[in-house]
């Protein structure tokens, strides 16, 4: 495990020896394309990096020896284009085998790589071109994303695009050669939009020392060793791809496997995947998890599945019980934001509990904080997730946002970095999502959770999908409403409206019980599957207090962002 040679101590007997003794140490001028994976490439050249598939039926295995070298060729290839240190570059490269070769590529010279989902449209690709100022435009052309990027841009030549297939050339053109680019650890080496589920999406600046935050997030959250090989759902636009599919991966000494499907993927695809490669840790948010049990998983040979995970969203208890009954694994939860690594999650030392999030991360001073900035110590009390950095920011913990020193001092305050996410902590311990800050729906004096309430309506067999949020009541200042979509089947009528609400108040405080129904065929999201509940919120205060259930056949649509 490479991860050990950043570490005072790796082995570990108890949470709590975990918690005081697992911080990285950090080398100056630290920079993971030339201290992990050349030296891995050096000392084990054969060691795979990354096993890649897509669903033509190609494959392709990376070693360390090609993945340095080939990053090495790219790296002058994109210095001969003109890019130099501190230049950003948008990318648009789906799941594509090449992204990894130029992410360690531009780590190497500096130029500063920033990630983007193939599902954007022109507004939002020239949003981000206005708001980073970019030099190039690196993309695989699906069909799609060059239209929409030529779209965004007009008749104007502001910048130098590259198409993937050069980059897949230059590794077998251009000189493997490369003389090391000094960088500083406070330099910026990869910036990330957040997916913007309630503003326009900010500018996530992480530095030279975000990779070593990552040693949480694999080896002791993923708990992964040498020889595993993970899966990670994700696709290369989201900082969960960081998370996943590359830095701690590999210092904990795994394989990346690498899934690139053109389609809207399936559960069967997904199940196939993860039988067929041998699959032994996969991480997913929980709808994924929730797709492959609705899919029939005995009809697959999971058995080469130790570990899996999940993050994104609440885990409902069901999924997790089902999942623990075809595969004989526990989920283990975790908690970041793409400001972060890996921050609270459930660790080797603890039992899991559905819907906990576990605990907090070494290195990580994790406080929750009431609304007047007072650090809550009561067990079950909700308050904001907070980081005290007053002694400094753990690795992993975004350095700013970029180019916007206001949207930074908002939540870096008075040595704490706001969260903006609510929770509460157990009298064992463990963390509980509430929500975010604007999620938390007041009425009567309650606060009221909406993925408490959407976990108790997703134990209902006609709910496919719920957001809950608060829709204006002249008596109780907000009243519960849950807008749910429907498996197929069922019918939208006053009698299951009825059905619904005995079965949330059968199973929950009855202030917490949807006083308000409405069914929609689909559910607002961002494009990395974030339910818009900002959106719903907007759409109903346009209308009048609401008393009464609806039911509409409606879909509220799907947004881009």
């Amino acid at each position: 495990m490479f991860a050990k040679r950043f570490l005072a101590k790796s082995e570990f007997d108890s949470y709590d020896d975990y918690r005081q003794n697992a911080m990285p140490i950090v080398p100056d001028k630290f920079n993971f394309a030339y201290d992990v994976v050349d030296v891995i490439a050096s000392d084990t050249p054969d060691r795979v990096a990354i096993l890649w598939m897509n669903d033509s039926g190609e494959k392709k295995s990376v070693t360390f020896e090609m993945l340095s070298l080939w990053s090495n060729a790219v790296a002058n290839y994109l210095t001969s284009k003109g890019l130099k240190k501190g230049d950003t570059v948008l990318l648009f490269m789906r799941r594509r085998w090449e992204y990894w070769i130029l992410m360690m590529a531009m780590h190497k010279i500096g130029v500063i790589p920033i990630p983007s989902t193939n599902q954007l449209k022109a507004k939002d690709i020239k949003y981000r071109l206005d708001a980073a100022g970019v030099a190039a435009v690196i993309a695989f052309d699906d069909g799609n994303i060059v239209s929409e990027i030529k779209s965004a841009i007009g008749d104007d030549d502001i910048f130098t695009f590259i198409d993937c297939a050069e980059i897949a050339d230059a590794c077998h053109s251009c000189s493997t050669t490369l003389e090391r680019v000094p960088n500083e650890n406070s330099d910026t080496m990869v910036v990330y939009f957040t997916s913007g589920t309630t503003d326009m999406p900010k500018m996530v600046a992480h530095n030279f020392t975000y990779p070593l935050g990552h040693i949480n997030t694999a080896v002791f959250w993923q708990r992964l060793v040498p020889g595993d090989i993970h899966f990670t759902l994700s696709e290369s636009g989201w900082a969960k791809c960081s998370w996943g599919k590359m830095y701690g991966q590999w210092l904990a000494g795994a394989t990346v496997f690498v899934f690139d499907f053109s389609r809207v993927f399936t559960a069967r695809d997904l199940l196939s995947a993860i039988s067929e490669n041998k699959i032994t840790s996969f991480c997913a948010p929980p709808t994924a998890y929730k797709m492959m049990i609705q899919a029939d998983m005995a009809k697959y040979d999971l058995s080469a599945l130790k570990k899996a995970d999940v993050a994104g969203e609440a885990l409902n208890p069901e999924v997790f019980e089902r999942f623990l009954e075809y595969t004989g694994v526990k989920l283990h939860e975790g908690f970041g934001q793409t400001e972060t690594a890996v921050m609270v999650f459930t660790n080797q030392w603890v039992e899991p509990r559905p819907g906990a999030m576990g605990m907090p991360a070494a290195g990580w001073n994790v406080q929750l904080m009431d609304e007047r900035g007072r650090v809550i110590t009561d067990a079950n009390t909700v308050g904001e997730i907070c980081v005290a950095v007053k002694d400094g920011k753990p690795c992993g913990l975004f350095q700013g946002y970029h180019n916007n020193e206001k949207q930074t001092t908002a939540v870096y305050r008075d040595g704490i970095y706001h969260t903006g996410d609510m929770a509460y902590r157990d009298a064992d311990g463990y963390f509980w999502f509430v929500g975010r800050n604007d999620d938390l729906i007041k009425s009567s004096g309650y606060r009221v959770s909406p993925f408490e309430v959407e976990s108790v309506l997703l134990e209902h067999p006609a709910v496919r999908e719920v957001a809950v949020t608060g829709v204006p009541d002249a008596a109780r200042g907000q009243a519960v409403k849950a807008t749910i979509v429907l498996n197929k089947y069922f019918q939208q009528t006053d009698a299951l409206v009825r059905q619904l609400q005995d079965h949330a108040r059968s199973r929950a405080a009855h202030y917490k019980c949807p006083r308000v129904i409405e069914f929609v065929d689909t559910l607002p999201m961002t494009i990395s599957g974030k339910i818009r509940r900002a959106l719903i919120r907007t759409l109903d205060s346009a209308k009048e207090t609401i008393v009464e259930p609806i039911k509409s056949t409606i879909g509220l649509g799907k947004d881009e962002e």
